[in-house]
Protein backbone atom coordinates (compact mmCIF):
# COMPACT_ATOMS: atom_id res chain seq x y z
CA UNK A 1 0.00 0.00 0.00
CA UNK A 2 1.54 3.57 -0.77
CA UNK A 3 1.96 5.84 2.12
CA UNK A 4 -1.43 7.57 3.17
CA UNK A 5 -1.08 11.69 2.92
CA UNK A 6 -4.46 12.39 4.89
CA UNK A 7 -4.04 13.07 8.15
CA UNK A 8 -7.09 13.28 11.27
CA UNK A 9 -8.89 16.62 11.13
CA UNK A 10 -8.30 17.21 7.07
CA UNK A 11 -10.84 18.60 5.25
CA UNK A 12 -12.06 16.03 2.57
CA UNK A 13 -13.97 15.96 -0.93
CA UNK A 14 -15.25 12.81 -1.64
CA UNK A 15 -14.60 12.25 -5.61
CA UNK A 16 -16.40 9.25 -6.04
CA UNK A 17 -19.05 6.74 -5.08
CA UNK A 18 -22.58 7.70 -3.55
CA UNK A 19 -21.38 10.57 -1.48
CA UNK A 20 -19.74 11.97 -4.56
CA UNK A 21 -19.46 15.90 -4.04
CA UNK A 22 -19.95 16.11 -0.49
CA UNK A 23 -17.10 17.74 2.03
CA UNK A 24 -15.95 16.50 5.65
CA UNK A 25 -13.34 16.00 8.35
CA UNK A 26 -11.78 12.87 8.53
CA UNK A 27 -11.83 11.38 12.24
CA UNK A 28 -9.62 8.12 11.76
CA UNK A 29 -7.03 7.13 9.15
CA UNK A 30 -6.99 3.34 8.43
CA UNK A 31 -3.54 3.22 6.90
CA UNK A 32 -3.10 -0.47 6.88
CA UNK A 33 -6.21 -0.81 4.76
CA UNK A 34 -5.95 2.42 3.07
CA UNK A 35 -8.93 3.82 4.31
CA UNK A 36 -10.34 6.40 6.13
CA UNK A 37 -13.31 7.63 8.08
CA UNK A 38 -15.08 11.08 6.97
CA UNK A 39 -17.61 12.83 9.67
CA UNK A 40 -21.18 12.13 8.78
CA UNK A 41 -20.38 10.85 5.45
CA UNK A 42 -21.07 6.95 4.31
CA UNK A 43 -23.21 5.85 7.18
CA UNK A 44 -24.28 2.67 8.17
CA UNK A 45 -27.26 1.08 10.53
CA UNK A 46 -25.63 -0.86 12.77
CA UNK A 47 -28.35 -3.09 15.10
CA UNK A 48 -26.89 -3.97 18.64
CA UNK A 49 -27.53 -5.73 21.52
CA UNK A 50 -28.81 -4.49 25.04
CA UNK A 51 -25.85 -5.24 27.38
CA UNK A 52 -26.66 -3.96 31.07
CA UNK A 53 -23.02 -5.28 32.17
CA UNK A 54 -21.51 -2.75 29.75
CA UNK A 55 -23.76 -0.08 30.14
CA UNK A 56 -24.75 -0.38 26.60
CA UNK A 57 -28.07 0.22 24.96
CA UNK A 58 -29.43 -1.87 22.18
CA UNK A 59 -31.71 -0.29 18.94
CA UNK A 60 -30.31 0.32 15.76
CA UNK A 61 -26.85 2.95 15.76
CA UNK A 62 -25.71 4.88 12.36
CA UNK A 63 -22.51 5.27 12.30
CA UNK A 64 -19.80 6.23 10.26
CA UNK A 65 -17.96 3.64 7.34
CA UNK A 66 -14.81 3.68 6.11
CA UNK A 67 -13.72 4.72 2.85
CA UNK A 68 -11.11 4.34 0.41
CA UNK A 69 -8.84 6.98 0.51
CA UNK A 70 -8.26 7.16 -3.12
CA UNK A 71 -11.74 8.22 -3.74
CA UNK A 72 -11.34 11.09 -1.31
CA UNK A 73 -9.35 14.44 -2.15
CA UNK A 74 -8.05 17.14 -0.05
CA UNK A 75 -10.50 19.91 -0.01
CA UNK A 76 -8.23 22.72 -0.46
CA UNK A 77 -6.49 20.74 -3.70
CA UNK A 78 -10.14 20.40 -4.74
CA UNK A 79 -10.90 23.86 -4.72
CA UNK A 80 -7.72 24.92 -6.34
CA UNK A 81 -8.39 22.69 -9.47
CA UNK A 82 -11.98 24.19 -9.52
CA UNK A 83 -10.42 27.74 -10.22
Amino acid sequence: MAKQHLKKDDEVVVIAGSEKGKRGKILKTLPAKGRVVVEGLNLVKRHTVANEQAGIEGGIIEKEAPIHASNVMLASKFDAKKK
